[in-house]
């Protein structure tokens, strides 16, 4: 009985696992084809209903040209009453994704988060549908200027244990009205 070289061995091994590694890299990339336009089309109802959410009347264009010295401002919608920011601040845990109302005087109309991985129970509440997630946000209607935690001798009191979360709304929420005072 003939044994194979140690060298022939690793050879085929890798070989495959070369193929393994393809077939189920060629499957990935079918399963994302087929799921891609489904979940493009959820991220954009998302949006839409965040626009509606924030911006009383709808939007009438998407603004391509202003103005972001923050870097956090990704979408500007323009409606009749105002601006609808879309802003990516960091949180805790990774970016928070927020609609931002902000009405042509530049007070905040509203906030509403689109998407974010904060921690269960602590900073996930400032996107919560509870008592405690619209009380958070809904302190953010009719600021302007710049707003901060209380801790930062702002106005905004902080979710209890989420104090980085807060204030990475804060930091958006600034952005937004930065931004807008930029468009005039």
């Amino acid at each position: 009985m003939k044994t194979e070289s140690t060298a022939k061995y690793i050879l085929r091994l890798s070989l495959i696992l070369f193929v393994i590694a393809g077939v189920v890299a060629l499957a990935l990339a079918g399963v994302n084809s087929i799921t891609a336009p489904a979940i493009e089309k959820l991220n954009a109802e998302k949006t839409q209903l965040a626009i509606e959410a924030v911006l009383p009347g709808g939007y009438d264009e998407e603004v391509t040209d202003y103005a972001d010295a923050t870097g956090l401002v990704s979408k500007v919608y323009k409606g009749a009453n105002g601006y609808a920011l879309e802003v990516k601040p960091g949180g805790f845990d990774n970016t928070i994704t927020m609609m931002v109302g902000v009405d042509l005087d530049g007070n905040v109309l509203g906030i509403s988060i689109v998407s974010h991985t904060e921690t269960a129970g602590l900073g996930a509440v400032a996107a919560a549908k509870t008592s405690a997630g619209e009380a958070f946000r809904g302190q953010f209607e009719g600021q302007s200027g710049s707003v901060s935690v209380s801790k930062d001798g702002g106005q905004i009191e902080a979710i209890t244990g989420a104090t980085i979360t807060s204030r990475a709304i804060c930091v958006g929420v600034n952005a937004a009205l930065d931004c807008v005072g930029g468009l005039g």
